[in-house]
């Protein structure tokens, strides 16, 4: 049975982890293994956004191309899409390394967009 994982639930929108058919998720299972410190600086950010109509700090939150928008709580990068019913999916996340986000993230986060889609026109994601 499929599950809503709920990163945070704001004013304005409610921030999901993706997970696939098996009910995984990697961004889920990257965020459970930060330390304490990193944990709370990414849900501070998770709740600002979620409670914000527009986030202008690039710093903070940036598109990246292709409706994909990078969380970037230092040193860490939650990639993201916004979805119907004020959601923002969280798809992948990783340690930032390099001053460019490494390609095979951002067409992890693109593959991951289109079985999402996928799946919740299929009404298949959620039950």
């Amino acid at each position: 049975m499929a599950k809503e994982f709920i990163a945070y639930k704001g004013s304005q929108f409610t921030i999901e982890w993706y997970y696939d058919a098996r009910e995984k998720s990697k961004a889920l299972e990257y965020f459970e293994e930060l330390s304490f410190e990193r944990q709370k600086k990414t849900l501070n950010l998770l709740r600002l956004i979620a409670n914000s109509i527009r986030i202008f700090n690039e710093e903070k939150f940036r598109h990246e191309g292709d409706q994909i928008y990078a969380i970037k709580p230092t040193p860490d990068r939650f990639l993201c899409f916004f979805y119907q019913g004020a959601k923002i999916i969280i798809t992948n996340a990783y340690e930032k390394k390099t001053n460019k986000m490494p390609a095979r993230e951002k067409e992890r986060a693109l593959k991951t967009k289109e079985d999402y889609i996928k799946r919740c026109n299929g009404g298949s994601y959620y039950d």
